[in-house]
């Protein structure tokens, strides 16, 4: 809600409700909220939906800006149209993503109708951005392309820069996102609104923050976005545990569907150049503490399909004690893993980005059952991770305050499965 755009129809001619939007436009929410907080015109209850947006109310502002697009109706088609582009936007800062798509784009087609084409491109733009939520990035980036920006204010302006930055650093590509923040900052600054100031100094901040882990010759260490970047170009193989892929230059081969090999090719990817014993194989690929020879026979056999499944890339040696990786043309090996792994390290990632979140749209975002969310929560939250806030329909969770979570920037392959 940073636009100032979502302005009721009948504003201009009424001195009060031309105060509240000058008052929204400037970041005085509570001065706005107090000039319209008795109406119960259409105007007002629009205006007062805003306000109580931005003042964190979204639940209640949504019912407001719902019968405030009830109360415009068909003899105020562009009043109401507004409406619902403001209940879009609430819908999906409260990360609620079921049918946010299709109401934006419905309510994109009607602005455009009606002739508001900066809402309408405002509708587009928070369009590409849920798309981004839910990991569809190559359709993120179709949707951002297809946006014009010659007619932009700059609040909406800043806005589009950021969502091609947030895509950037998905990506990962720092330096177009360096540029998209610095547009961003201008526009920003032209706009003199602070919550979009305040996103774009969140979103720069993340350039230089820890993003995943580098595993080589048995040694651990923290890398930044850029160095990311840097490794994903490299030619030695990379063992990346962010997609369950192996790399190296332009080859590559994806294990997204067979976790057991790619387990293994870990395995003797974090041990290389050295060998990993059989005994300790079956210990951390198939949690066999005891083996025998039936489990002896098994990881043979899924070691032949490994090696038939990297003969591009790598061979497999077996030694008297165990494996060993061997990559092509004498390259190194690394393995690419995110800050932080485990059963529910997809949910603190994107819980990780400060909104509250409903299990349902978690479960959308991930591509998964929304019972199998739900026990994930549970047990973040039994481990004071996680908390809940409401009840019923109206419950979100955050993330609590100083836990540990696994950053968003590395989840793109993740979070395609949905």
């Amino acid at each position: 809600m940073d636009s100032g755009e979502n302005r009721p129809q009948s504003a201009a001619v009424d001195p009060a409700l031309t105060a509240a939007a000058l008052a929204l436009d400037a970041g005085d929410v509570l001065g706005a909220l107090k000039r319209v907080a008795l109406r119960s015109d259409a105007p007002g209850l629009a205006l007062r939906g805003v306000a109580l947006a931005r003042l964190g109310k979204r639940e209640r502002a949504r019912e407001l800006l719902r019968a405030a697009a009830k109360a415009f109706g068909s003899s105020a088609p562009l009043g109401r149209a507004r409406c619902l582009l403001a209940d879009a936007e609430v819908a999906l800062a409260s990360r609620e993503l079921r049918g946010v798509g299709e109401a934006l784009a419905s309510a994109s087609r009607e602005l455009r109708a009606l002739g508001d084409t900066v809402n309408a491109l405002h509708a587009d733009c928070l369009a590409a951005r849920a798309l981004l939520l839910r990991g569809r990035l190559a359709d993120a980036e179709r949707a951002l392309r297809a946006l014009q920006l010659s007619h932009a204010p700059a609040a909406l302006s800043a806005e589009i820069h950021l969502a091609w930055a947030e895509l950037h650093l998905r990506t990962p590509d720092t330096r177009a996102a360096r540029a998209a923040l610095g547009q961003a900052t201008r526009a920003a600054n032209r706009a003199k609104i602070s919550a979009i100031s305040r996103e774009v100094s969140a979103a720069s901040a993340l350039l230089e923050a820890p993003a995943a882990r580098l595993i080589q010759s048995g040694a651990e260490r923290v890398l930044c976005l850029a160095q990311v970047e840097a490794l994903l170009g490299s030619s030695g193989l990379l063992i990346d545990a962010r997609e369950l892929v192996l790399r190296a230059g332009p080859a590559r081969v994806s294990l997204l569907r067979r976790p057991v090999l790619f387990s293994l090719a870990r395995a003797l990817g974090e041990a290389w150049p050295g060998e990993v014993p059989r005994r300790v194989l079956l210990q951390q690929v198939f949690s066999v503490a005891r083996p025998n020879d039936s489990h002896r026979a098994r990881l043979r056999v899924e070691v032949a399909r490994l090696r038939r499944a990297l003969r591009s890339l790598a061979s497999i040696a077996a030694t008297p004690a165990g494996f060993q990786l061997t990559p092509g043309a004498g390259s190194q090996v690394c393995v690419l893993a995110p800050l932080l792994e485990g059963e529910h390290a997809t949910l603190l990632a994107l819980l990780g980005d400060g909104e509250a979140w409903s299990s349902s749209a978690l479960a959308v975002a991930l591509g998964v059952s929304q019972r199998s969310v739900q026990r994930g929560l549970l047990a973040l939250e039994n481990a004071v991770k996680v908390r809940a806030t409401g009840r019923a329909r109206a419950k979100r969770w955050h993330l609590l305050p100083g836990a540990e979570f696994a950053t968003p920037l590395l989840l793109p392959g993740a979070l395609e499965l949905a």
